[in-house]
């Protein structure tokens, strides 16, 4: 899986990608991850990526020229057959979740990610992207707003890259896989004593009775 993250802030991905699962994703070949410098595709000669809205109104808003050219660019590097999604992200788009996260590593071998931020991007983007044969998809992490895109992109490769095949080491290692998300974990010590009180492991967990573990598990959930 190729992911493309389009940025006027590329440093930002540096410590995140090159940490823990993700980085040895990365060394496996598993998941290829580009990170590219909206900056670099300004006409501007002083690199000016944003402007001031058409009609009036606070904040600034990313240009179309540096934009269209930043996904025009990344675009002639597929092969025609490749599977690509092409995303913009905004708290008014629709809601990411588990279950797109699945469908996406399955379904393609490319995403492609706009990090808008201020006001946002020039709407033309959509209608330029329909030239090229793509569609444009708003998407959203939450129901809440953020100063710009680079934390959900980094959202997005994290819950895709979880379900490419080896990226976990385990199938098992899914929450998915086994009970679903939320069930109670311990590990040492047995008993943990804070201030004068204990706080002890469920006694089931230690029993080694696999059938009441389980049991246990989906009723605590």
């Amino acid at each position: 899986m190729r992911f493309d993250i389009i940025t006027i802030f590329p440093h930002m991905f540096d410590s995140y990608f090159n940490e823990s699962i993700i980085k040895r994703a990365q060394e496996k070949k598993l998941v290829d991850i580009h990170v590219h410098d909206l900056r670099k595709f300004s006409r501007d000669k002083y690199k000016k990526v944003d402007d001031r809205p058409y009609g009036g109104g606070p904040g600034m808003v990313l240009k179309i020229e540096p934009i269209a050219g930043a996904l025009c660019s990344i675009l002639k590097t597929m092969g025609k057959k490749q599977k690509t999604k092409v995303i913009l992200f905004s708290a008014a788009g629709k809601q990411f979740d588990a279950k797109t996260a699945r469908e996406w590593s399955k379904k393609y071998v490319r995403i492609i990610m706009v990090a808008g931020h201020y006001e946002g991007v020039d709407e033309r983007i959509t209608k330029v992207l329909q030239v090229t044969s793509h569609k444009l998809q708003v998407i959203s992490v939450g129901p809440y707003v953020l100063t710009g895109g680079e934390i959900p992109a980094m959202i997005v490769v994290d819950a895709v890259s979880r379900h490419i095949s080896g990226v976990l080491g385990k199938l098992e290692s899914l929450e998915e896989k086994r009970l679903g998300v939320g069930i109670p974990m311990y590990t040492r010590p047995e008993v943990f004593i804070y201030k004068g009180k204990k706080y002890a492991v469920p006694k089931v967990l230690l029993s080694g009775n696999h059938k009441k573990i389980e049991e246990w598990r989906r009723k605590a959930k």
